[in-house]
């Protein structure tokens, strides 16, 4: 998802510095953490950056996408090991859990969409977006995958006959986005805005400019549909946004490397590369946890209260924590 730019770094160096004084801060191991380590998942032989994270509730799995290793693992939650991987891939990015299909799907960085079986990661389906196919999202409405893509594009593929049914094209590369109710809300930072796109009729409804703040990059609805949360890396912060007229409606300091970041009941959940998730409520950063260097990916499972943080081989082998959230 983050692409390698000199202004991305710069922006992110900026960002980091400019954070206000840091909430009290947890060990994952403390008794008293919002968010507390229950399991370790090894990832063997894992290196490089990884990207996303899907799960199979019903199947009680995890797929995880290496991307620096050019492979997506199949984790079993219940031994918390490593029952299968996907390999030779070109910068595995985005990846999503097709439970209709019983299938996984996942965007590469050579503009590949591929599906595969669950049960066995027999390939079944590609489908060709040109470039940089990145975030994966379903739409809670007919089970249709959404894809990232390009310099500038959404789009929507029928997970049945793994055929592309709708485009949208825009300035920018896709970062990440939100599906509610017929209508995606895309952050653009290429382009300095957040675009609201109708997906059935294949248009941009609004354009958005992010002003001052840039390199919005994670994005989540709340549950209402409503409203949504974004965090920028320069100034770095974290904000309201409602999803009907694109108004700020609040903004608070956070940390400036984040691409992952959920909402869990009353809270939100920033995963922070520089080593922690904040624990966001209202507009206050109640606390801090310690993870580890560059994990700014993860993925919340409100079903299993768990909080699962991509953590990449950085003088200990690659890992994923499954943090439980305290109430």
């Amino acid at each position: 998802m983050i692409r390698l730019r000199i202004w991305g770094w710069v922006g992110l160096v900026l960002a980091t510095a400019g954070c206000a004084a840091s909430p009290r801060s947890f060990a994952a191991t403390d008794p008293q953490a919002p968010l507390m380590l229950e399991q370790v998942i090894p990832l063997p032989g894992v290196k490089g950056r990884i990207d996303h994270l899907a799960v199979d509730l019903a199947g009680g799995r995890l797929f995880v996408a290496e991307v620096a290793n050019g492979s997506v693992d199949r984790i079993d939650l219940a031994t918390g090991k490593a029952s299968g991987r996907i390999g030779g891939l070109t910068e595995p990015q985005g990846v999503g859990w097709l439970p209709t299909q019983k299938e996984v799907v996942v965007a590469c960085g050579d503009g590949s969409v591929r599906f595969y079986r669950g049960d066995d990661l027999r390939l079944v389906a590609t489908i060709s977006l040109g470039e940089d196919a990145d975030d994966v999202r379903t739409d809670p409405r007919n089970g249709h995958v959404v894809v990232g893509y390009g310099s500038g594009g959404l789009a929507t593929i029928d997970p049945a006959t793994h055929r592309v049914i709708g485009r949208v094209t825009f300035k920018g590369h896709p970062e990440g986005f939100g599906v509610v109710a017929g209508q995606a809300v895309v952050n653009v930072p290429d382009d300095g805005a957040i675009l609201s796109i109708d997906l059935d009729r294949g248009g941009v409804l609004a354009r958005w400019p992010t002003g001052l703040h840039r390199l919005n990059f994670p994005l989540a609805f709340a549950a209402s549909g409503k409203m949504f949360v974004t965090g920028y890396r320069l100034p770095a912060a974290l904000a309201r946004i409602d999803a009907r007229s694109g108004a700020t409606l609040a903004s608070q300091p956070t940390c400036g490397d984040t691409d992952d970041l959920f909402f869990a009941g009353d809270r939100t959940l920033v995963v922070c590369g520089a080593g922690h998730v904040d624990i966001v409520r209202g507009d206050t950063t109640q606390a801090r946890v310690i993870t580890g260097g560059g994990a700014r990916t993860g993925l919340y499972v409100p079903e299993l209260k768990s909080l699962f943080v991509a953590i990449p081989a950085r003088g200990k082998p690659a890992a994923i924590w499954k943090l439980a959230l305290r109430p």
